[in-house]
């Protein structure tokens, strides 16, 4: 790999972004959990459930702050290693994160210092409307973020000035509301809920096998096998759907995805197994299902899911227009303080869209009009990102996705008749399945940012564009910084975790005036 500065850039956020992911789904997951449990105790006011919420958020409460101190990190990136990127597009970028940082998150830790210190100082439905505050605010964090990342993966409701050379916001509802960032956000949390149902899942397993706190376990592992379960369900149903706004925003994506390098015949067959060649082009020994992608993709039979070859040859025609684009906004910008001739702004009206696939040819000349037919042919492949590592990090997230289905259909059916300790090697599974959620979130993202290289914005601008004018060493340098200090964290995150499970609840002192549980005879 060449170390420049762009890939020195990529990987730092890379690594800053997906560390910070360690954090996030837990924290999503577990303030609901947390509610759920709370609110089974404020209906019954049996103590169990209130030392269950108190337990979990815990360890709650020891993610959410190690998930704060890195995010805050990745805030400064954007102007740090991003400037132009910020520059270009922080007057649409920034509006989500700044409503984020003033709602959500506002929201989120005032009530999460409420939550851990309030017990004794508010009444129970007090706490509890404390507790759906900080899931409440949790989950509004994710939203706004995620507005931000879908309208880079699919930029609407704005358009490019030639007088400021930034995007602006033009329909600030078409942001908001852009399709492929709702989906990206139910999907976000689908998986956050997932995480933390097996998180819960799999610790109450070990409290089981070794015979400790085994009231606690049993209804914690009732809770997260019943919400895991509906979890699960929701990631494949709007996994799917996630699959049909890509299918419709991001066709290269989804052919880098099935590696499938040429169109096929409708309804296209999804790839189950292949071994894609990206220096020859093809796809070795592949095994296809009938019509699923078709279905997937484009909602019926009888539309086409473009190939790589063909979309490549689409970009060459967008490179073209794009420069166009690029010829009138520089004579727009050498007419300034004069009268712009109508025909160049009717030029630049037409082709302003593809003004981005201009810039891709910023690798190989400095002024994209003087570029050559070798050169147009280089760029428009440059949109194709690299296969191999998309297509089997595809596949893996969606066979963890199939896995934590049936995980948790068998706990919930365990839970249902009260035999969650009949099988000693289930509770080991559930144990050892803590790590796959993380896993499979970690996939996830992967294929949505690597999926769209080689694009910051998506069509409009490319990553090599938006990069700030560093040296090689001060990036080089922050990476092992952030390293190092991370990795810190990283051990003092898992040693309070396993010091707080293996120290386990603390005893619930009766409450005066709470209705005590009876005996089971």
């Amino acid at each position: 790999m060449e170390l420049d500065i762009v890939t020195l850039s990529r990987l730092q956020f890379a690594l800053t972004a997906m560390y910070h992911f360690l954090f996030v789904p837990l924290t999503l997951g577990l303030s609901l959990l947390l509610a759920i449990m709370e609110t089974v105790y404020v209906m019954t006011m049996r103590p169990i459930w209130r030392q269950m919420t108190k337990f979990w958020g815990t360890l709650f409460g020891i993610n959410f702050a190690l998930g704060v101190a890195t995010g805050i990190t990745m805030e400064f990136e954007f102007g740090m290693n991003w400037s132009y990127f910020s520059h270009y597009v922080g007057d649409i970028f920034g509006a989500p994160l700044a409503i984020e940082g003033l709602m959500a998150f506002f929201l989120e830790a005032t009530f999460v210092g409420l939550f851990f210190f309030g017990w004794d100082k508010l009444s129970p439905r007090g706490h509890l409307v404390t507790t759906w505050a900080v899931a409440i605010g949790s989950n509004l964090s994710a939203l706004w973020i995620l507005i931000a990342n879908g309208w880079m993966q699919h930029p609407v409701g704005a358009a490019f000035n030639p007088q400021t050379m930034r995007m602006e916001i033009t329909d600030f509802y078409a942001v908001l509301f852009n399709e492929v960032a709702q989906n990206k956000f139910v999907h976000t949390v689908s998986a956050g809920y997932v995480t933390a149902s097996v998180f819960v899942l799999g610790i109450s397993a070990w409290y089981l096998l070794q015979g400790r706190h085994v009231a606690l376990a049993r209804r914690s592992m009732a809770v997260a096998a019943s919400f895991g379960l509906a979890s699960a369900l929701s990631v494949a149903v709007l996994g799917d759907e996630s699959g049909y706004t890509v299918g419709e925003h991001q066709k290269m994506k989804i052919a880098a995805l099935e590696a499938m390098w040429h169109t096929e015949p409708a309804p296209a067959g999804f790839t189950l197994i292949g071994f894609p060649d990206q220096a020859t082009r093809e796809t070795r020994y592949v095994i296809r299902i009938p019509y699923v992608l078709g279905l997937i993709a484009t909602r019926s039979l009888t539309t086409e899911v473009p190939g790589i070859f063909e979309l490549v040859e689409s970009a060459k025609g967008h490179i073209a227009q794009g420069v166009k684009a690029y010829d009138a906004l520089v004579k727009i910008r050498a007419a300034r303080g004069q009268g712009v001739p109508d025909d160049i702004k009717r030029a630049f009206e037409d082709n302003g869209r593809y003004l981005g696939y201009a810039y891709l040819l910023k690798r190989y000349v400095d002024d994209p009009r003087q570029a050559t037919p070798e050169q147009i042919d280089k760029a428009a492949w440059d949109t194709v990102p690299t296969v191999a590592p998309l297509f089997w990090s595809f596949r893996l997230m969606v066979g963890l996705g199939f896995y934590f289905i049936a995980l948790m259909t068998v706990f919930f059916w365990l839970a249902s008749v009260r035999q969650l300790e009949r099988f000693p090697w289930l509770l080991r599974l559930a144990f050892f399945s803590i790590p796959l959620p993380w896993l499979a979130a970690e996939l996830g993202w992967f294929v949505a940012e690597f999926g769209r290289q080689p694009w910051i914005i998506e069509g409009v601008l490319p990553t090599a564009i938006g990069v700030s004018d560093l040296g090689v060493w001060q990036v080089a340098l922050t990476i092992f910084g952030f390293v190092l200090f991370y990795s810190v964290l990283a051990v003092v995150e898992v040693a309070l975790l396993v010091k707080y499970i293996r120290l386990g609840p603390q005893p619930e002192k009766e409450m005066a005036g709470e209705p005590q549980p009876v005996p089971a005879e």
